[in-house]
């Protein structure tokens, strides 16, 4: 047995009885947990994982080192199973044989009902007792257990009245309504579950509308998320850092901290990049916020790897947030600073095995571990808003060197796709993740700069060339981002410029691509040439050189041809689709004409592919500027279409239920009421308006 060591003096009290988070419990000695009585040591021999793409792969290799037969559903011919449906994850595990289930992150990994299921089934669960993930699982539970521990918290509301009425009042009271009073925002958060789903932002309560939908929207992505509609609010504190503590606690009652991650650079509440350690964290804070996560988890009777999350104000002050009762995404930062392997951790945890080793050694390994990093590639399109997107993976290539352990090295990849595989809507966003190491901070970012360069996907939007521009800004480089630092920095001025029409080469590119797979281009005494169109743009492209207008095109990024027909080329990171140009017609003609006349009808297309939730408007409607027409939902993410301008509704041509394609139309719009433009145009499918 041991208790932390460099973190403090402890605090007087035992430990809670293993799982539960009373308020009223006093604070536990931090590195010691509830003492259970000595537990023998059983070897995993299968393991189930009840997960897929990244994480998945990421478990077997260590379980495949350590000689630990794996089951991945669906994978090499093994059944699938649905895996948000507990009972049947559970009979498969069963079928298997499998003797433990490590539930990665996302799914059902912080389900206490589904890790009891587990458990019930004589099946090991890697991860906390599920009383643990109950008490810290649900977020304001967690906020009460750490004020009972005099651990600062960010000021909000954790009631149990749920009604729309009292979280208005409670959001009144957080932003300050007396006179004189700083006004703040207010955070909207489901009270189970994580990962950013179901957060709103609110900046005004009057009128309460705007704060009336997003908690009807937080409701919605609770539940499909998570299982539970139940809500918590938060003041928003502008401009701290978002740090966050790894534990690792055996079931011996012993823990120790790995030490923080920074992981302030995130938009919409999904983190982008993390790194360890923290650029705003020296060595006597690091010693509290340590004894802080310490402290929490004792009090539980945690067991196995947890996270603490604190928001960091820039005179040291820490407020808890949350903690992950499972294996965090950015846990490999901690890995290469530590030089451990967390999942085998997790794995001999499960077996009964001690931690086999103090705070003292996690800090002498962490002091001479450098500087980590690590980006989060999405399936999404940084220049429309981070927008979902889909399609079949064309190419793929990663940086040339690669960690062989998948552990340490100069970069590793956790990575679940390959060159082939479809991701549609009910694929997660994140498709891998670059880490990186460096004695120094300042060659963990050269080195993070080099692997993105190095690395290219084509046939879908990402947020590569995103990630490329990021890693290249002076607050990322002085390490002195803020939660709110993207939403400051990005779009870059004259971003939509420099988008909005591919360079030369990649024109290039995409017709030496095209021609190559068709019989196009070819002219009798003259040089071939194509018409090419990439978003609505078209170029003719002479092919019998390397020069376009007058630049000389050194040399062509790299391209593909779908099964589609469809060129994809690389332009800084970016996957841009291209096509060869149809002939002229009457009918195109036309709408190019319309598409520069005020007066003619406008359509609403859909930013993004996904299911339409709700439609908010009815043919004959006027509508204003900035009005909710549809809500479409992608990824268990909803987002809400408006009218970028004045009109009329003419028509709505989605319903509930159905799906749409990025580009598809969903509302045809006119003129507004009253104006001669609306009156001399006929409107079909329109309803009287009372």
């Amino acid at each position: 047995m041991f208790t932390s060591r460099g973190a403090g003096p402890a605090r007087p009290g035992r430990a809670a009885e293993p799982g539960r988070a009373a308020e009223s419990a006093p604070a536990a000695e931090p590195g010691r947990g509830a003492q259970p009585e000595a537990q023998a040591i059983v070897p995993i021999r299968t393991l189930f994982i009840a997960n897929r793409g990244e994480i998945a792969v990421r478990i077997k290799r260590t379980a495949d080192r350590l000689g630990i037969r794996v089951v991945i559903p669906g994978a090499d011919g093994s059944p699938g199973v649905d895996l948000l449906d507990s009972p049947r994850v559970v009979a498969a595990a069963l079928a298997a044989g499998a003797d433990a289930l490590h539930p990665g992150f996302g799914f059902l990994s912080e389900h206490a009902g589904f890790a009891e299921a587990v458990e019930a089934a004589g099946i090991r669960w890697v991860g906390p007792p599920p009383s643990v993930i109950r008490a810290m699982g649900n977020k304001a539970a967690a906020r009460k257990l750490a004020t009972s521990l005099g651990i600062p918290i960010v000021p909000g509301y954790d009631g149990d009245d749920q009604s729309d009425a009292a979280l208005l009042d409670a959001a009144r009271t957080i932003v300050g309504r007396a006179a004189g009073k700083r006004r703040h925002s207010v955070l909207i958060k489901p009270a189970a579950g994580g990962g950013g789903k179901g957060m709103h932002q609110i900046d005004s309560l009057e009128p309460p509308d705007e704060f009336l939908a997003a908690l009807a929207a937080a409701r919605r992505e609770a539940a499909a998320s998570f299982g539970d509609q139940r809500l918590i609010l938060e003041r928003f504190l502008g401009g701290p850092r978002h740090v966050e503590v790894q534990v690792l606690f055996d079931a011996h009652g012993s823990g120790v901290h790995l030490g923080e991650r920074d992981c302030s650079l995130q938009r919409r509440h999904q983190k982008v990049l993390e790194e360890s350690p923290s650029p705003g964290v020296d060595g006597p804070l690091r010693v509290r916020l340590g004894q802080a996560a310490l402290t929490l988890a004792a009090a539980v009777g945690y067991r196995s790897a947890g996270t603490c999350e604190f928001l960091l104000d820039d005179d040291g002050a820490f407020h808890f947030l949350e903690m992950n009762t499972r294996l965090q995404v950015e846990h490999p930062v901690t890995e290469l600073v530590t030089g451990r392997d967390l999942v085998a951790d997790q794995l001999r945890i499960v077996a009964g095995e001690p931690l086999g080793f103090e705070q003292a050694d996690a800090d002498a390994a962490r002091a001479n571990g450098g500087h980590a990093l690590e980006v989060r590639l999405y399936a999404e399109d940084p220049d429309a808003g981070f927008l979902p997107s889909t399609g079949r993976i064309e190419a793929l290539r990663w940086p040339a060197i690669q960690s062989a352990g998948g552990i340490g090295g100069p970069v590793r990849v956790d990575s679940g796709i390959e060159a082939g595989l479809v991701v549609d809507t009910r694929f997660d966003p994140m498709l891998a993740k670059l880490i990186v190491g460096g004695a120094t901070r300042a060659e963990a970012l050269a080195n993070i700069a080099a692997a993105l360069d190095q690395t290219l996907v084509l046939g879908l939007a990402t947020n590569l060339h995103f990630l490329r521009w990021l890693v290249a800004q002076p607050v990322v480089i002085d390490g002195a981002a803020r939660i709110d630092t993207l939403e400051q920095i990005w779009p870059p001025r004259g971003a939509a410029e420099v988008t909005a029409v591919p360079p030369p080469a990649v024109w290039l590119a995409a017709a030496r691509a095209l021609v190559a797979t068709t019989d196009g281009g070819w002219r009798l005494n003259g040089p071939a040439r194509l018409r090419v169109e990439c978003d609505g743009l078209e170029r003719t492209i002479v092919l019998d050189g390397s020069v376009i207008g007058d630049e000389l095109i050194e040399s062509a990024p790299a391209a593909v041809v779908g099964d589609s027909g469809v060129a994809f080329v690389d332009a800084d990171g970016r996957s841009l689709p291209f096509r060869i140009a149809p002939p002229p017609d009457v009918d195109r003609a036309a709408r190019t004409a319309a598409a520069h006349d005020p007066s003619a009808l406008a359509e609403v297309i859909s930013p993004m592919p996904g299911a339409v939730l709700a439609v908010h408007v009815t043919p004959g409607l006027g509508v204003e500027s900035g009005q909710p027409l549809v809500t479409l939902e992608a990824m268990k993410m909803e987002h809400v279409v408006t009218s970028a301008t004045a009109g009329t509704v003419i028509d709505v041509l989605v319903q509930p239920g159905g799906q749409v394609v990025r580009g598809e139309r969903l509302v045809v719009l006119g003129p507004p009421a009253g104006t001669p433009e609306r009156d001399a145009l006929p409107y079909p499918n329109m309803e009287e308006q009372p």
